[in-house]
């Protein structure tokens, strides 16, 4: 029989749902995954109907980082060199994208898992995930995954992680800002879901202006960040949807976007 694809596409209510399909690898992040998530994340991705991405995963591991079959010595330095440029291309992507992402976690993220979850703009878990970077004891050391690690996590908790390789658990995660909400696993969809379809009520145009004004000016000194946002301000009351928003407050009505 043809072979399962290694992710899932579905959409519905402007909420597209990209699942992980490889329970069996431990939905590994091979070459092959990563440009199927990667064809995935940009799939029409500017069309009006597309308002929120979730990342899910079939089985109990939610992602376990690279497949260690395909970095062993057999493998070429530039088939190697290939998976971890598109690993930090499908990050960073994530993060560019004009709608925000929700990682659905529901088990184990390790390694770059870990720094797929730390890379989204969103991350709901349920109460039985745990979340690792433990490269350092097999000798691979988690670099890659410690750029999203180290933007989410206090150093201290990151570099515990990454020296130690011990996990932490669902409500640490929560605790030190690695996932935003923490649920009952039969929960985990409906809260996902309240969250994407909250986000679905407002303006896509102005969801992507502010996703990616968060995301400059979180590097800036806070001089450059206010100079910044002050001019994006001033930007996103001259958009349609800018000005319908406030029409509509005044109006004591519900706005009607353009997106």
């Amino acid at each position: 029989p043809p072979a399962e694809p290694l992710t899932e596409r579905r959409q519905a209510g402007g909420v597209r749902t990209i699942v992980l399909n490889n329970p069996r690898r431990r939905n590994a992040l091979s070459l092959p995954m990563l440009q199927s998530l990667r064809r995935d994340l940009l799939h029409d991705v500017k069309s009006r109907e597309l308002r929120v991405i979730v990342i899910a995963a079939e089985g109990p591991v939610f992602c376990s980082g690279h497949d260690l079959k395909e970095l062993s010595s057999e493998d070429d330095m530039k088939h190697r060199s290939q998976v971890f440029e598109l690993c930090a291309e499908v990050m960073t992507l994530i993060q560019k994208l004009p709608v925000p992402v929700i990682a659905k976690v529901n088990g184990l993220a390790t390694a770059a898992g870990c720094q797929l979850v730390a890379s989204c703009d969103i991350a709901v878990a349920s109460e039985k995930s745990q979340f690792a970077t433990p490269g350092v004891n097999i000798g691979l050391f988690c670099s890659t995954p410690a750029v999203a690690l180290g933007r989410s996590l206090p150093r201290k908790v990151a570099l515990e992680m990454l020296f130690t390789g011990e996990p932490l658990s669902a409500h640490e995660a929560l605790m030190h800002g690695l996932v935003s909400k923490v649920v009952p696993e039969d929960k985990l969809e409906e809260e996902t879901m309240k969250i994407s379809q909250k986000i679905c009520e407002s303006s896509k145009s102005i969801l992507a202006l502010g996703k990616a004004t968060f995301y400059r000016q979180i590097t800036q000194d806070l001089d450059t960040a206010y100079k910044m946002t002050t001019k994006v301000m001033v930007d996103n009351l001259t958009l349609r949807d800018g000005q319908e928003g406030i029409e509509a407050f005044i109006q004591k009505r519900k706005p009607v976007w353009s997106h």
